[in-house]
């Protein structure tokens, strides 16, 4: 298992990504802003892995808070929240890694229970919870893997693998259980600029698991599924909506709409924590605007011209009807998703299982 992130005595341990894939060293956070300053710079990422990553930071800033009185302790609790809240906008799974620690804060508060006992059950929670995103991620890989072709390649856009998440992967814990379960597939790898995520992370992890795999530049999609030389589209999400639509890394759109032209089934594996019940449509979605020397920079070299205008939206949306379905820890969604999303929403939580 990549260890993408874990808790330690000393603090939380990230591998840090940003140095992938050339050289594997890792960033202690000891304090709950440093955990924030991993989740802005992207030395850690992928939705999955931020949830995870800020219910720790909640749970670090608590544990380590010198606040002696609960009124003292939940005053720091707000502000530990909110400078979690405004690391990365796009990804729900921040927010419901913030709330899931701090929602037992506040019941455990509200029982004037001792300091001493809040800081080791919001400790023990963010613990459970990086050992529930494995079992998820896994459970993902059971409900997708009938999906994939038994032979044949598969195209993924960035990186939806173990390093998005606690271990595993969602897209590529889809394609890690097909292949487990004899399916002869092999991958291509869009790069996924700007941050190249897919050339630099995804080609990685798959690489460690001796799973063919071929680095493509993001306009290449196009050319091969004309000559039928992809299978199948699996991506990963960073929001979804009520509706279905899907909020993944840039570039995402534009290979559904490809995979749509070319009869190609595109499909999106995300824990359920993705799932964002309160925005109804992707248009709502709030999208990241990230540095422009991300742009403007490779390797430290300028590539274009002083003073030139740059965009740099870290993500874009897919309209549900690209979706062929949408693969969870609870089961497979498809169309029409405000009404299979709904549903599954209703049923009982189901107990994760290792698969």
């Amino acid at each position: 298992m990549i260890p993408t992130l874990e808790w330690l005595p000393t603090g939380v341990n990230f591998l840090d990504q940003t140095k992938l894939p050339l050289e594997e060293t890792y960033v202690l956070a000891t304090d709950y802003k440093q955990v924030a300053t991993v989740i802005r710079d992207m030395i850690v990422r992928g939705a999955p892995a931020i949830g995870v990553s800020a219910a720790m930071g909640m749970a670090i800033g608590i544990d380590r808070s010198t606040a002696t009185t609960l009124s003292a302790l939940t005053e720091e609790v707000a502000l530990i929240a909110k400078i979690l809240a405004e690391t990365r906008p796009t990804a729900v799974n921040l927010f419901w890694g913030i709330d899931e620690i701090r929602n037992l804060y506040i019941e455990l508060a509200a029982k004037n229970t001792p300091i001493a006992e809040i800081k080791s059950a919001v400790v023990a929670k963010a613990r459970r919870m990086y050992d529930e995103d494995i079992a998820a991620c896994k459970q993902m890989g059971a409900h997708g893997a009938s999906l994939l072709p038994k032979e044949g390649t598969v195209l993924t856009h960035c990186n939806a693998g173990a390093l998005a998440t606690c271990g595993y992967g969602s897209a590529l814990g889809v394609i890690r259980s097909a292949i487990a379960r004899g399916h002869k597939i092999d991958v291509f790898a869009d790069e996924t600029r700007p941050f190249l995520q897919g050339a630099r992370l995804t080609a990685w992890e798959l690489m460690k698991d001796n799973i063919p795999t071929t680095v493509l530049c993001d306009n290449m999609a196009a050319s091969l599924m004309r000559q039928g030389r992809i299978q199948a589209v699996i991506v990963g999400a960073d929001r979804i909506a009520a509706n279905g639509d899907v909020a993944n890394k840039i570039g995402t759109y534009g290979v559904a709409i490809l995979a749509k032209e070319h009869n190609i089934p595109f499909y999106v594996a995300a824990p359920w924590s993705t799932l964002d019940l309160q925005t109804a449509t992707g248009d709502s979605i709030p999208i990241e605007q990230r540095d422009a020397r991300e742009v403007t920079h490779s390797n430290g070299k300028q590539m274009t011209p002083h003073g030139v205008a740059i965009e740099n939206p870290a993500f874009d949306v897919t309209p549900a009807k690209y979706v062929t379905a949408i693969i969870t820890e609870r089961g497979v969604l498809t169309a029409p998703y405000n009404q299979s999303i709904r549903i599954m929403a209703k049923q009982t939580e189901p107990e994760l299982t290792a698969v």
